[in-house]
């Protein structure tokens, strides 16, 4: 036995996807254009949403939520207190030095008023210390200058020496941190061994990454064995390519975001560093011009508009680069989203590890919805496309029915009610006096209370032939259908294919459920007119040819179809924004706009034609232009038939309801 558990609902349960809802969600796209793969790409973009109200969001919201996480990072920094952190850690490395040089000089005078510091010595540390100051004060006031003047000075306080050292790690560590994130020990020292060992690093990255661009095949593995420590969790030769490229395009990223003077005073600064060796820093050069070659850096690299207060270090600025640039990553990866395939390879740890976990699992809940569809038999693959099956195209006719009358229930919405009366059909709750020829189905209670009012109480109770009381009954007829679509441009353009669509399939799932011995037919005119069937409807679509409105060869169409039917309920349902635009002359279609004399005057002979069949037109007009009104009338005087104004939301209101209305003749 089943057992299940309720519980309040926290936001944190997960409602797993209903392959009905999914495809009820996407009916109305499907009828728009009639191609699932761009009705599944608009509901990828746009999300699911559910019965009661519930939402699966799409891609425009994790879009949405990476543009808002991106603001807030750019609203909160300043990235130009980069340089100036920078700045403020040379000046004090300079007051530590200065202080230094004149606590020592202060120290060597004092010892040599008490005789323990020798009179030359004295004068020694003297000059050392007025040319150390004297040099302190030629450094220009730029950190490059700085830096690269203060490789060259002969510091006298040790702790000053100390901060210096540690301020040219940390720089160094994020100049070379895109190439070599694992060689901290090697950064840290920087002796000549680490020197060249980072060289022979150099070259051989250099030598396989060009090979690799001139369409050779490098041996990774050897590579990866020799230095393979310092690019930890690398495994291939990709995966150390989009490494590189994140780190290379995020310091391009910290370049762009800073002032022209800013770029060059750090660029400066960077040259700076490696006066010690410039074979690497050609080599360097190098692997960036390689990188270049191999990964789109100019897409990967942009400029962002830092509009905050908050300072940045500068390894704290290189982080926020390479999370930016995750960002960028992840939001190209979304905007190039086409096809579901296209959403699987969107990695759900990366998404999960820039936006967080809630939105990793929307990605997962967007990535099921084709598969529900295709797992429940309303998409197939054909090649790489997909194809709505019969089955689908059955489940959204039947919810444009339902659509249609859950609003007229709603609106109560009235239909065309007729007293008349016949023998034979479905039982009414009405009842009658017996006339010969009727069917005998006798109310039994309204027979008993005739004889009892004519005869008096007690029994027995003696029964006459006027007392007899039988039930009236609903004839039913046959009815054979044409409804005829307008295609024409105006058609699209204001809104109305989509509602006269989910009317015609609404009808079809009508007659196949209601009345399966009725005959519905559809055609679709504009310059010309082509008969459609059911199945075709969804995926019917509008292209650009569909100019003019051919209402003289739709009737045509529709009159041959309803010659193959003997019987006499036979009609035209119409539904149409304009005017005849269009009429045949012998085989190919005369456009006019405006309406020409001869247009109007064809179109009206064919109405007159199927007059003379038997066939009613109903014309269901979705404009109200004084043009199209006046046709109108003029069409229905001659045949007879109805003419009605509707919105396009309502135009199944009054489709609908009057076919079923119609199908119920009452005889006596």
């Amino acid at each position: 036995m089943a057992t299940f558990r309720y519980s309040r609902w926290d936001g944190s349960q997960r409602i797993d996807l209903d392959a009905d809802e999914v495809l009820d969600a996407a009916a109305d796209d499907l009828l728009w254009d009639g191609d699932p793969l761009r009705a599944l790409r608009r509901m990828l973009q746009q999300g699911l949403h559910r019965p009661g109200g519930d939402r699966t969001p799409g891609l425009q919201d994790l879009l949405e939520q990476l543009r808002r996480q991106r603001q807030a990072q750019l609203e909160r920094y300043d990235l130009g207190s980069t340089l100036e952190d920078i700045q403020r850690r040379l000046d004090e490395v300079l007051q530590t030095e200065r202080a230094g040089i004149e606590r020592r000089l202060g120290e060597a005078r004092e010892g040599a008023e008490r005789g323990q510091v020798p009179r030359a010595t004295l004068e020694k540390f003297e000059r050392l210390a007025d040319r150390n100051t004297q040099a302190l004060d030629r450094l220009p006031p730029e950190p490059a200058g700085r830096i690269q003047g203060l490789q060259q000075y002969d510091f006298v306080d040790p702790e000053a020496k100390r901060k210096f050292e540690e301020l040219l790690q940390s720089l160094r560590q994020q100049m070379l941190k895109p190439f070599m994130s694992g060689m901290q020990q090697a950064l840290q020292n920087m002796t000549p061994e680490d020197l060249r060992r980072m060289r022979e690093l150099m070259q051989d990255l250099n030598r396989m990454l060009r090979e690799k661009a001139d369409g050779g095949e490098p041996d990774f593995e050897r590579f990866r064995e020799k230095w393979g420590q310092h690019f930890p969790g690398v495994e291939s030769l990709d995966q150390l390519l989009e490494q590189l490229g994140q780190r290379m395009a995020a310091m391009q990223s910290l370049m762009r975001s800073l002032s022209p003077e800013q770029r060059q005073q750090l660029d400066d600064m960077m040259r700076s560093l490696f006066l010690q060796d410039e074979r690497l820093e050609i080599a360097m050069a190098q692997l960036g011009e390689t990188l270049g070659d191999l990964l789109p850096l100019d897409e990967m690299a942009r400029r962002y508009p830092f509009r905050g207060d908050e300072e940045v270090t500068l390894q704290e600025a290189m982080r926020l680069m390479e999370e930016l640039g995750r960002m960028d990553a992840l939001e190209r990866e979304l905007k190039g989203v086409r096809t579901p395939d296209d959403l699987d390879r969107i990695d759900r740890e990366r998404v999960e590890d820039v936006l967080g976990p809630q939105a990793a699992e929307d990605l997962e809940r967007l990535k099921e919805l084709t598969r529900r569809l295709e797992e429940a038999g309303y998409l197939e693959r054909e090649g790489d496309e997909l194809r709505l099956t019969a089955r689908a195209i059955r489940r959204i006719a039947d919810k444009a029915l339902r659509d249609i009358f859950a609003r007229l229930k709603r609106d109560r919405f009235g239909g065309h009610a007729i007293a008349r009366r016949g023998a034979g059909g479905e039982q009414a709750e009405e009842t009658k006096p017996y006339e010969f020829g009727d069917p005998f189905l006798l109310d039994l209670r309204e027979t008993v209370m005739n004889a009892v009012a004519r005869g008096g109480a007690g029994t027995p109770v003696r029964l006459a032939p006027g007392d007899f009381a039988v039930h009236r009954t609903e004839l039913r007829t046959q009815a054979a259908t044409v409804v005829m679509l307008d295609m024409s441009r105006s058609m699209l353009n204001n809104g109305y294919f989509v509602p006269a669509k989910k009317v015609a399939l609404a009808l079809s799932a009508l007659i196949r459920g209601q009345f399966p011995r009725d005959a519905l037919y559809i055609v679709g005119f504009s310059l010309y007119a082509r008969e459609f069937t059911a199945t075709e409807l969804p995926t019917l679509s509008w292209s650009e040819w569909n100019i003019g409105t051919n209402m003289h060869h739709g009737l045509m169409v529709a009159r041959r179809l309803l010659a193959r039917h003997g019987g006499g309920n036979k009609q035209v349902l119409m539904v149409t924004d304009g005017e005849p635009t269009a009429h045949m002359e012998g085989a190919v279609a005369d456009f006019a706009y405006p309406p020409t004399r001869r247009t109007v005057a064809e179109t009206l002979k064919e109405v007159v034609r199927c007059t003379r069949e038997g066939i009613t037109i109903n014309t269901f007009m979705l404009e109200q232009t004084p043009w199209l009104v006046s046709f109108v009338e003029e069409m229905t005087r001659i045949n007879r038939g109805r003419a009605f104004f509707s919105a396009p939301d309502r135009l199944g209101e009054y489709v609908v309801v009057d076919f079923v209305t119609s199908k119920r003749r009452a005889l006596r």
